[in-house]
């Protein structure tokens, strides 16, 4: 157990040997009060107190001990390190998708080590956090870049809890209120559009509007696409791979969430896709797997590369043939009109025949259904309109029972 040290005074035996108290020679200088115990890891720690704070002295100590008890204790003093320190270890440390390492430390360094700098962990409280969520408002950022920041902030303050540095994660306080993206309500393009787009594509691209928007696939999913990952006979794509960017290489990798899924192939799409395979036969072509910087190299036969038989660059397909293909369908080269319009259109298609939720979801790769529900949520079609259809058929059906009003009229 531990104790709360006086050290102006001590005890020393009087003359009729029953101890009393005098002064030390420290008496009237420092810190008074001196709590001392054994940590958990065997070694002593010690914490002082001014004059007159005896009782915060055993306050402090009483706490000490009932953590140590619970298996929560924190070595007070270990959240003296440097913010900046402690978040530089956590970007190096922390498992990221190679393609978006690089953009991530840019936004951490810029936004959240740049405002908390050398400032000691432990002093970062929920007041804190508002403070630099204001800041960034300030500065015009949107919504969704500070949700994202947010999230990292998050995740470092997680990562000093998990290493005993702190005790609460201030961005999990009740007080804190979590930056929320504003979804944007999402129009479809019509079937015609997609037609029209694909019309405007290069023939040996074509194709790429068919797995999009019949199969609901990525752009990078898109390009990593091989004619094994068919079956024709059953009618599935096993989406297992994308092409993707790490610094300036392309590299092999898994979908992202870093998980294959099935999807069910439509009979236009397999089509589509047999026609092209005889007249653009694959490529192999072979990349790094992941992360450019290690050895392993992985060959893939692709369905989709370019004319120099190299795997599709996102940046060099829009530049080439997409934004081409979206003149000559009279729509605008802006951000929403891009590949990822494809996957809006096979969701929306979905939705309108009456598919759930929970399955779009799992073949549009999305790890949560309840994000796919925010996202598509008003294409859904008219719940009320559904259920006056569905009660109307009920109530005027073969049995000649016309409903409420002719139970009431008494028939």
């Amino acid at each position: 157990m531990g104790h709360v040290e006086d050290r102006w005074f001590k005890e020393v035996p009087g003359p009729d040997g029953k101890p009393q108290r005098v002064r030390t020679v420290r008496y009237g200088q420092g810190l008074r009060y001196r709590v001392r115990y054994i940590a958990p890891d065997g070694r002593e720690r010690s914490k002082s107190f001014p004059d007159r704070a005896k009782r915060d002295a055993e306050g402090f100590l009483a706490a000490i001990e009932t953590d140590k008890r619970r298996g929560s204790y924190v070595d007070p003093n270990a959240g003296r390190m440097p913010f900046d320190e402690f978040a530089e270890t956590w970007l190096r440390t922390r498992r990221f998708d190679e393609s978006a390492r690089g953009p991530i430390k840019a936004r951490v360094r810029k936004h959240v080590i740049s405002y908390f700098g050398k400032r000691p962990i432990g002093t970062v409280q929920p007041s804190t956090v508002r403070d630099w969520d204001v800041v960034l408002i300030g500065k015009g950022l949107a919504d969704s870049t500070r949700a994202v920041l947010f999230a990292h902030l998050s995740g470092i303050m997680t990562a000093a809890v998990d290493d005993g540095l702190i005790v609460k994660n201030p961005c999990s306080a009740k007080s804190v209120t979590a930056p929320v993206p504003a979804l944007k309500r999402i129009v479809p393009w019509t079937i015609d559009a997609v037609a029209a787009v694909r019309e405007g594509l290069p023939p040996r691209y074509r194709t790429a509007v068919d797995i999009g928007a019949g199969c609901g696939a990525r752009r990078g999913e898109i390009f990593g696409v091989s004619p094994e990952d068919f079956d024709f006979d059953d009618g599935w794509l096993t989406i297992c791979r994308q092409v993707k960017r790490v610094g300036a290489r392309s590299v092999f990798g898994l979908p992202k969430n870093d998980q294959e899924r099935r999807v069910p192939l439509p009979d236009s799409v397999s089509r589509a896709v047999r026609v092209h395979i005889d007249e653009f036969p694959p490529v192999p072509v072979t990349l790094p797997w992941e992360d450019p910087r290690r050895d392993e190299r992985v060959t893939v036969p692709l369905l989709l590369t370019t004319t120099f038989r190299t795997a599709c660059k996102q940046q060099v397909f829009a530049a080439v043939a997409w934004h081409r293909a979206l003149d000559g369908a009279g729509l605008e080269r802006t951000r929403v009109n891009g590949m990822h319009a494809l996957r809006h259109f096979y969701a929306s298609a979905l939705l309108d025949a009456g598919e759930t939720i929970k399955a779009i979801a799992e073949w549009l790769g999305h790890a949560d259904p309840a994000f796919t529900l925010r996202v598509y949520a008003h294409l859904m079609p008219d719940s009320p309109g559904r259920a006056r259809k569905a009660l109307d058929a009920l109530f005027d059906g073969p049995s000649g029972f016309h409903g409420p009003a002719t139970a009431q009229s008494g028939a």
